[in-house]
């Protein structure tokens, strides 16, 4: 039967909340088919406001590749602001997808997309607004299975109790099989039904199904271990990797968004994955191995893309887009098809590696010259060898007094504070980087209007890293030496007005540490806080740091564990992980030792990226039976730093 819209009544809301174009739908290359010719319909969430959500990636590539298969319907929606949700509780209006206005909780599968842990809350409402039973447990035949997928769900563990299903890694292939899955199932009468949907999807043994696993605890709060509760179903789950990216040239036709969002661009992912082996960077070690697309095909979807879309930027992304090992061709050929438009072209993620003039200049051929971004992550040299980013401070002034020569005027750095065995120094440290590249750019274009802006976020150790065992700083020891660091660079006179500094304070992290490696009795936790008033929980002006605490007492009374057990304590080798049964390909044994080399310091032995070195045995490759996707005849050295003079 067809699903009515819920436009007529949603449009008599509109006019008494905040941006309500939002919620219209409409969108250019927006797709809405119909319901009765599809037999899998999917609702895909970003758990996020729209301006954040819609331009992400991951939901726009899975929304234009199940749209093309024959007999699937897929949908886009977001977060609803809190003026609009009191209105809908208060009209009895559920939550809706933004192309066809249709209930959410009429789909076969709710899709849900976590960038980061902070959009947990979110997805409660949406579930609650939509009619679903917030627990996973209480759901009958009737609602649509609750799928996650994301970096976040590497550690699905605290939003458990409210996942029918999780997957890992890599989403074009492994939805288009949930689909088969569910076609069959649904063409056959549904046999068994919601609980042999299930089954069949984690016979796979790359869909997770947390029902079927049981988790004991030992006295002292530590896991004992995770236990499949029925046969069939895999001890570990794993990842999926596409390792052709060529045969996904994905998205084709980019939503264009009614609404102003954060990133007015079309961006194209020139390659996946990461093997600079940074410590602290979950996304470098969940999406290895390195896969690049090949110059042609990129070629065809920034044609295609800027074609259908009229965007006028075009974003190369990946985790480090310099790195692509034909950049330089890459964005010289582009520059030159698209020279005399107003069509730009960025990399929005750049190493001070691998910085170059010549190609920068391509970036800005036709004239757009923004602030340049960089990120030496730790202030100090010491401070970079713990986390492996092996950029000296010569490498960093060396970088930066090009792109001053060049005719650049602001650079902003960004680093990290609360990193393990950081100390006072090592974030003072930043204050007198940040002074000798304000001077350097002085120095090389006798000019007193040079900018550099430091950007400072909390270190929050993720799974699936070598730093997954660390003790988090206390948020009290983070705002204490971001203090001081402020205090350092406004009592410099010479450099201090040229230096801006901007930082988040230490709480949000430890909340979002709380959630990145917790456990399955969180889920209290995130439902207690939703019931105070938790939204958009990712938001400075909606967290509430006390909120999560009096939740995490309330929740977790009674039980050997607290808010502090969760993130300032340090693991132990023994300790079973909540992840430990979700296979990311990585070795334990390998990050263990890579984490006991963080703890030398200054000591540290660098961790080469294994695209140009010996294979360092991190186990991805042939757990997973995959390999470096790379260029042939690439070279390690992509693009030599050139000084301008």
């Amino acid at each position: 039967m067809p699903v009515e819209s819920v436009f007529p009544r949603l449009e008599a809301l509109l006019p008494h909340v905040h941006k309500p174009i939002q919620y219209v739908g409409g969108e250019l290359n927006s797709v809405v088919k119909e319901w009765d010719g599809a037999e899998v319909r999917w609702a895909l969430m970003y758990p996020d406001a729209y301006e954040v959500g819609v331009p992400n990636q991951g939901i726009q590539i899975l929304y234009e590749v199940l749209n093309e298969r024959e007999g699937v319907l897929a949908e886009r929606a977001y977060a609803v602001w809190p003026d609009l949700e009191k209105l809908m509780r208060e009209h009895g209006v559920p939550h809706f997808t933004v192309d066809a206005h249709r209930p959410l909780a009429a789909f076969d599968v709710f899709g849900i997309s976590f960038a980061s842990e902070m959009g947990y809350t979110n997805m409660l409402t949406a579930l609650d607004l939509a009619g679903i039973p917030l627990r996973a447990a209480d759901r009958g035949e009737d609602h649509p299975i609750v799928l996650a997928g994301g970096h976040s769900v590497f550690n699905p563990e605290p939003i458990a109790d409210f996942l029918d299903a999780v997957v890992l890694g890599d989403g074009e292939e492994i939805a288009l099989a949930v689909t088969e899955i569910i076609r069959e199932f649904k063409r056959e009468g549904a046999p068994g039904g919601r609980d042999a949907l299930l089954a069949r999807l984690a016979a796979t043994g790359g869909v997770y199904v947390p029902r079927f696993y049981d988790v004991t605890y030992l006295p002292d709060g530590r896991i004992e271990r995770y236990t499949p509760n029925r046969g069939g179903v895999p001890w570990r789950v794993h990842k999926h990797t596409v390792m052709d990216l060529d045969e996904w040239p994905y998205p084709k036709n980019p939503i264009v968004p009614l609404a102003e969002s954060v990133h007015e661009r079309f961006s194209v992912e020139i390659f996946r994955g990461c093997t600079r082996g940074c410590r602290f960077c979950q996304a470098g070690m969940i999406t290895r191995p390195v896969r690049e697309r090949s110059e042609r095909v990129i070629a065809s979807m920034v044609d295609q893309g800027v074609r259908s879309s009229g965007f006028q930027e075009v974003g190369l992304l990946s985790l480090s887009s310099a790195d692509h090992s034909r950049i330089g061709d890459i964005t010289r050929n582009l520059a030159d098809r698209y020279e005399g438009t107003n069509t730009g072209l960025s990399l929005p993620s750049t190493r001070v590696d691998a910085f170059n003039i010549d190609l920068a200049n391509e970036l800005t051929r036709n004239g757009r010259r923004s602030g340049l971004t960089f990120a030496p992550e730790g202030g100090s040299e010491r401070m970079r060898r713990v986390i492996n980013k092996m950029v000296t401070e010569a490498d960093l002034i060396r970088t930066v007094t090009a792109a001053y020569a060049a005719g650049w005027r602001q650079v902003k750095l960004y680093f990290m504070c609360g990193l393990p065995t950081e100390e006072d120094a090592d974030v003072l440290a930043i204050a007198d980087l940040a002074r000798e590249v304000v001077r350097a750019g002085r120095e090389v274009t006798g000019r007193r209007d040079i900018r550099c802006t430091v950007s400072i976020g909390g270190f929050v150790p993720k799974p699936q890293t070598p730093f997954q065992w660390a003790g988090q700083t206390p948020h009290e020891a983070v705002d204490a030496r971001l203090r001081k660091l402020k205090a350092v660079l406004r009592s410099d006179k010479s450099y201090g007005k040229s230096v801006g500094l901007r930082y988040h304070e230490g709480r949000p992290s430890i909340i979002e540490g709380l959630l990145s490696r917790g456990d399955r009795r969180l889920a209290g936790v995130v439902e207690q806080v939703w019931l105070d008033g938790g939204r958009f929980e990712g938001w400075s002006e909606h967290f509430s740091y006390d909120r999560w605490a009096v939740a995490a007492d309330k929740a977790l009374a009674g039980e050997p564990v607290d808010l502090d057990w969760y993130t300032v304590r340090e693991r132990a080798a023994d300790e079973v992980l909540p992840w430990d049964h979700l296979d990311a390909g990585l070795d334990r044994e390998w990050l263990w030792q890579d984490w006991q080399d963080a703890l030398h310091g200054a000591e540290s032995v660098e961790v080469d990226d294994c695209r140009w070195s010996p294979c360092y045995d991190c186990g991805v490759c042939p757990s997973m039976g995959t390999e470096i996707q790379i260029h042939p005849g690439a070279e390690a050295k992509l693009l030599p730093l050139t000084v301008i003079r």
